[in-house]
């Protein structure tokens, strides 16, 4: 069987705050929304102008309480084209959340508490 990954899911509290950090953070823009009539719900994909996969940011209106991210054991990968100012970029919005030096990466966290290594 031969499949394509399309998007992976975030569940987000405030939708805006998550745009502006995926923005700024790693580039990703919106691409496409789909809003639910009753407003219930909103689906915003995020892409890279690069490759077809996409984050989708889920925002559910009666969400309130943050989401379980268990031991945060999964996380989200991207590759900077320039490490150094993509770096700068994190420690200055104070996202960097854990670095491996030996391996050469980095973490960052959302507004949400999902991780985004950074490569």
């Amino acid at each position: 069987m031969k499949s394509t990954i399309l998007h992976t899911n975030f569940n987000v509290l405030d939708l805006q705050k998550s745009l502006d950090f995926y923005e700024k953070a790693v580039g990703l823009t919106e691409v496409r929304r789909k809003e639910a009539a009753d407003g219930s719900f909103i689906l915003c994909y995020l892409g890279d102008s690069s490759t077809g996969c996409e984050l989708e940011l889920t925002w559910l209106r009666d969400r309130t309480e943050p989401y379980d991210l268990g031991e945060e054991e999964f996380h989200l990968a991207v590759r900077v084209e320039d490490k150094a100012a993509a770096r700068a970029i994190h420690e200055e919005m104070g996202c960097i959340c854990f670095e491996n030096k030996e391996m050469g990466l980095y973490f960052i966290q959302d507004p949400d508490g999902y991780w985004i290594e950074i490569l």
